[in-house]
């Protein structure tokens, strides 16, 4: 089988690696397609993959990902969908292109599996949500996620929760580099060296967020098991309530999911 990425941006350089290193496809099976040379020749050079300028002949994979921002998808569609069977396999990676948007789009029945995956892919901790037509079969499914799974988690989800999913892990990486810079910079204002000072603020939100995943408790319960009585976390957190921390993380998610939701 032959796997196809039009666009060759970080997202799709992230899941190139991942496959690779899992060995799931050899760089001679996978082909890229990217606007400019520079682009492509980098990612020739960094993976061994094909490369070309030409998204018709990358149209071709048995799989093939839209990894292009979602402003250009109705043109790149346009430009291969008399080239796409109906046996291919197309994976989407854009916020706001429902299934239906994309199956009108190619005009056709077509075999199509809607991610979102996010930024720490490129560090093989991404999570990716994913959802299908009724054309994907539970085998094309199962290939699908075995590359998504190559850079971290994924899970199946229903459509209608795909805004919320941009929301809360594809934009979300954004929020928590604010808050990593916010508290780094809190640190610095305290004597701390900048260098160090992001490593201190980056392993914390790394440690925590693996507390989460790992011991199943409730985040509340372990912000609980910090809070010493008359201590000084218990100190910063009344400060954080006090100033809306909740209510502006929910704010903003909102915004973003409506903005997806309207694109």
């Amino acid at each position: 089988m032959k796997l196809g990425f039009i666009g060759a941006g970080n997202m799709a350089q992230a899941i190139i690696g991942g496959i690779l290193k899992k060995g799931i496809y050899s760089k001679d099976d996978i082909i890229a397609s990217a606007a400019t040379e520079k682009t492509i020749n980098k990612v020739a050079e960094e993976f061994g993959i094909n490369t070309t300028l030409d998204n018709k002949k990358v149209a071709e994979a048995d799989i093939l990902f839209l990894a292009v921002k979602p402003v250009y998808y109705k043109t790149v569609i346009d430009e291969i969908k008399d080239i796409v069977s109906s046996e291919q396999i197309i994976v989407t990676i854009a916020a706001g292109k429902s299934i239906a948007w994309v199956e009108e789009a190619f005009g056709g029945a077509k075999k199509i599996v809607r991610t979102m995956p996010n930024t720490p892919a490129l560090v093989g901790e991404g999570i990716t949500a994913v959802c299908t037509n009724s054309n994907v079969s539970e085998s094309d499914l199962s290939n699908v996620m075995e590359l998504l799974e190559s850079f971290g988690k994924a899970e199946v989800i229903n459509e209608n929760i795909m805004d919320a999913v941009v929301a809360v892990s594809g934009s979300s990486p954004a929020y928590v580099f604010m808050f990593i810079e916010a508290m780094a910079d809190a640190a610095v204002a305290e004597g701390m060296p900048r260098a160090q000072a992001y490593k201190f603020a980056a392993q914390s939100v790394l440690g925590s967020a693996k507390m989460v995943l790992e011991t199943g408790k409730h985040p509340g319960e372990l912000k609980d098991m910090v809070c010493s009585p008359a201590g000084t976390t218990i100190e910063a957190v009344r400060v954080l309530e006090k100033e809306g921390l909740r209510s502006s993380v929910m704010e903003c998610m909102k915004a973003c999911a409506d903005k997806s939701r309207n694109m």
